[in-house]
């Protein structure tokens, strides 16, 4: 799974702290989402997705190989 997190954190200004503070883990989990280390719970995804105002998949998606 793929992800436009930091687009979407950048277009706010945003930093990777603020994120994790909004929704509630470590900056250390928004930096491994970010580089597609970590998928995130599908309540962390709706949490991410109120956040930017956004649907869960403007955000989150599917590569090829998934």
């Amino acid at each position: 799974m793929k992800n436009n997190l930091k687009l979407e954190r950048a277009h706010r200004n945003y930093t990777q702290e603020d994120l994790a503070k909004l929704i509630g883990v470590s900056r250390q989990t928004i930096n491994a989402m970010e580089a597609n280390k970590y998928v995130p719970s599908t309540v962390l995804s709706l949490k991410i997705a109120r956040v930017f105002q956004k649907p869960v998949e403007a955000i989150f998606f599917l590569d090829e190989q998934d």
